[in-house]
């Protein structure tokens, strides 16, 4: 059973017990570089909000999603970056490992498709 949102790892960083290299915040998420990058630049966004996954996401949600994507573009033009990807993985099967919803930010190398 996977544990509860606000108890895995982005849980306990955005309580502050757990530190990150942060590059932005606002009052409805946190942008900070991956600790396993990917690529020269991995940021990775999440919503202050405990959501899960993209499955779980209610129409309620929308507002916060459409502002995760933003903040993505914003930390990609903040990186220098000209092209980018974005990922989010939704459950297991998709090779989500961290059950809090989260955009990944990848860039700065030139990207194969498709991916995995």
């Amino acid at each position: 059973m996977a544990e509860p949102v606000n108890e895995t790892i982005f849980g306990r960083i955005l309580r502050g017990e757990i530190p990150c290299d942060q590059v932005y915040a606002d009052a409805q998420c946190l942008a900070f570089r991956d600790v396993q990058p990917q690529a020269p630049v991995h940021i990775l966004v999440i919503p202050r909000e405990p959501v899960v996954n993209l499955a779980e996401a209610r129409q309620e949600h929308g507002p916060l999603l459409g502002h995760l994507l933003l903040v993505a573009a914003q930390v990609a033009r903040q990186e220098g970056l000209e092209g980018f990807r974005t990922v989010i993985n939704s459950g297991a099967e998709a090779g989500q490992t961290v059950f809090h919803l989260h955009v990944h930010v990848i860039g700065g190398r030139p990207l194969a498709w498709p991916p995995g």
